[in-house]
């Protein structure tokens, strides 16, 4: 795979990033550098902010968003046209069944057969499970192209490395991992010089299946770390044995790996073991560290819950109760998939004098959850604070009612 830089440079390239969430705003900003290049989305809400400079999820600041070489921000279909190196970075969630949902890949798919032009190159960075690209180039791009993938056209796989409110892992500093499934050494070039420009160094491998299969793993090894920290800490809790003081020792082996127990949300780790056990459940193989896993992760849900669920009973608050902290992670805004969130809504519905705080939090409806962005904007009188999320501001006000008249509930031990 090492490709020369042989293909001719006068032909232009014209790279359309699909999907301006977390995933593909940061790949767009990186290659209006170098080209004129298409950022598409069909929420018209979410391009029409882009437009204005402003991104939802607080990663870019004005001037990265800032359009330069003639690259543009659309939600028309029809400007695909003009691409001829797609970058696909739609989302891949699971069902209700925690069946894997490629909807939005394959709608995307169908979108961009339509629009190929012999030479064009396709590259996949949303996660899926080992066999899904094949599967879509094969039932798919194939059958609504007309083209023959490999000959005609090229994919390519890039699973995406983002992990939201890292400012030091960010896309141009982590290896990103290049699938190129392809001898055509003019296609190689083509690809790495793109790609070049979205990151300082990749690894490269022939097999887009591995490149599948390790995204799976990244996070699923995650998952399942996580997971064990948890059972950990229910023991610890259940034995009334001091977690933090127990870590600190485990810790002065040289190769024990310090970790710690967490709520586990988002967009990837409490989904991608699910594509992981799909495919493999397909394959007659049953990953039961995978299941298992996940199976306690979700449980710190209900465990939570009826902690705090017993402590307000027990204590019977006249006044406010409030749990600070609802985004899936600290200092993002990203609701998706969310423990904190749900064990407030799911509470809400029993204690009528529950209010939220998380400056964070990007939600539509924060004023009808009754979420606020500042403890000082809060006029009620408070009982109880109930830290779920160790937002930076929150270890502030940690402090700070550490010494008040308020009942504070750290029921993670995050402080």
């Amino acid at each position: 795979l090492k490709g020369r830089m042989d293909f001719d440079k006068k032909k232009k390239i014209v790279p359309c990033v699909i999907g301006l969430g977390y995933v593909g705003l940061p790949v767009f900003v990186q290659l209006k550098k170098k080209f004129n290049s298409i950022g598409f989305d069909n929420n018209i809400k979410r391009i029409n902010q882009l437009k204005k400079l402003y991104d939802l999820n607080k990663e870019h600041t004005k001037k990265d968003l800032r359009i330069i070489n003639k690259s543009t921000y659309s939600n028309n279909k029809k400007i695909l046209s003009k691409s001829n190196f797609y970058i696909v970075t739609v989302p891949t969630p699971i069902d209700i069944k925690k069946i894997p949902d490629l909807t939005s890949l394959i709608n995307v798919s169908k979108v961009i057969a339509k629009n190929l032009n012999i030479g064009d190159i396709i590259v996949f960075e949303s996660t899926v499970y080992p066999g899904a690209t094949k599967m879509i180039i094969e039932t798919v791009l194939n059958k609504n192209s007309k083209f023959v993938e490999g000959k005609d056209y090229f994919v390519a796989y890039s699973p995406e490395r983002i992990n939201p409110g890292d400012k030091k892992h960010n896309i141009y500093n982590v290896k990103k991992i290049l699938a190129i499934n392809t001898k055509n050494l003019k296609i190689i070039s083509k690809i790495k010089y793109v790609y070049k420009q979205i990151t300082k160094k990749f690894v490269i491998t022939s097999s887009i299946e591995y490149a599948e299969m390790a995204k799976v793993i990244e996070n699923t090894q995650r998952d399942i770390n996580i997971a064990f920290m948890n059972d950990i800490f229910l023991f610890s809790k259940k034995m009334n044995y001091d977690l933090k003081k127990i870590l600190k020792l485990a810790s002065t082996k040289w190769n024990f790996i310090n970790l710690t127990p967490g709520l586990v949300g988002g967009h990837c780790l409490p989904v991608d073991p699910y594509y992981l056990n799909y495919i493999a459940k397909k394959n007659n193989v049953n990953l039961k560290t995978v299941q298992a896993s996940r199976k306690v992760n979700e449980s710190m849900e209900v465990m939570l819950t009826k902690v705090i669920s017993d402590k307000i009973k027990k204590n019977k608050y006249k006044n406010k109760i409030l749990i600070s902290g609802i985004t899936y992670k600290k200092n993002i805004p990203d609701t998706r998939n969310s423990i904190p969130l749900n064990i407030y809504l799911n509470l809400k519905k029993k204690y009528k004098n529950l209010i939220a705080l998380d400056n964070h939090c990007e939600l539509k409806n924060k004023k009808e959850l009754r979420i606020f962005n500042s403890f000082n904007n809060i006029k009620e009188k408070i009982d109880l604070v109930i830290f779920l999320v160790d937002h930076n501001e929150n270890r502030n006000l940690y402090k700070k009612l550490d010494k008040a008249k308020i009942d504070i509930m750290d029921p993670l031990q995050l402080y």
